[in-house]
């Protein structure tokens, strides 16, 4: 593991793949166009079309560049392995409970796939860093901003 690995889901190289193909093609072609017009419209200086174009041709190049970095340095996370040794590790989803409290579900991903909001957590996160390599039954203590959680693994997909 180097410091460059992007770990990602083959759903989440699958959508990025995507994105880079959009922004590559179509988003690209649209911008070109966009450009094309402001600068026929005259002096540059002044034209705020042109600036726009500009600075979203920047933003859209930017993410290309990294799209490309991440893909190119992605491991991709292996369906079912990490079950196979019955602990948290990058790729499986874990049920933990805090306290009395209803039980929560988290897919452990990269932090490229991370989304909290949808139960999907970085390994590189604290409650991802308290729970990797800890196995069914046992309770982990997560130090977040807002105090120390108790988590107690209740099941591993």
């Amino acid at each position: 593991m180097s410091n460059e690995d992007q770990y990602l889901t083959a759903e989440g190289r699958e959508r990025l793949l995507k994105e880079l193909e959009n922004l590559k093609g179509p988003v690209r072609l649209d911008l070109a166009k966009r450009l094309r017009a402001a600068i026929q419209q005259g002096d540059l200086s002044e034209n705020a079309d042109y600036t726009a174009a500009k600075e979203e041709q920047g933003f859209i190049e930017g993410r290309i560049q990294e799209l490309e970095r991440v893909l190119r340095n992605a491991v991709i996370i292996p369906e079912g392995a990490a079950v196979d040794r019955g602990e948290v590790t990058i790729g499986t989803h874990i049920t933990v409970q805090e306290g009395d409290e209803p039980a929560e579900t988290y897919h452990l991903v990269g932090p490229k796939e991370a989304d909290p909001r949808n139960g999907r957590i970085s390994h590189e996160s604290p409650i991802g860093k308290a729970l990797m390599g800890h196995k069914v039954g046992e309770t982990v203590v997560v130090s977040t901003p807002g105090g120390e959680l108790k988590l107690k693994i209740v099941k591993i997909d």
